[in-house]
C-alpha cells in the first residue's frame, strides 16, 4: 500500500500557508501567537502558586472574569493590569520590542 501522505516541517507548512517568515502576514501570526502563550504562561504560573481566578483577581484588584479573560486572550486587557497580574505572581517581566525599519 502506498503511502498518500507527505512528512512536512511546520516551517514549510507556515511558509506555505501563512507567508515566509519576515513577511507582514507571517509577521502577525507568529505576534499573535507570542500574545496567546503570554495568557497560557500567566495561567500556569498562577496553578503553580495554587491560587484560584478568584484569589488572582483580588491580589491585583480585578474581577475572577478579568483574570479568565486574560488567560483566554491578552489581546483585550490592558496592559496595566497584566503588569498586575505578573507582580502578583511574583513573576519577571522582560520586553523586547522591535521597530520595523
Amino acid at each position: 500500500m502506498e503511502d498518500k501522505f507527505k512528512t512536512v516541517s511546520l516551517d514549510s507548512m507556515l511558509d506555505k500557508h501563512i507567508g515566509k517568515t519576515g513577511t507582514e502576514d507571517r509577521d502577525i501570526f507568529e505576534n499573535e501567537l507570542r500574545i496567546d502563550l503570554l495568557g497560557q504562561a500567566i495561567k500556569q504560573a498562577r496553578q503553580e502558586r495554587n491560587l484560584t481566578q478568584q484569589q488572582l483577581g483580588d491580589l491585583v484588584g480585578v474581577q475572577k472574569a478579568q483574570i479568565s479573560k486574560i488567560e483566554n486572550s491578552v489581546k483585550n486587557a490592558r496592559f496595566e493590569t497584566i503588569l498586575k497580574v505578573f507582580d502578583a505572581l511574583g513573576a519577571k517581566v522582560n520586553f523586547n520590542v522591535e521597530m520595523s525599519h
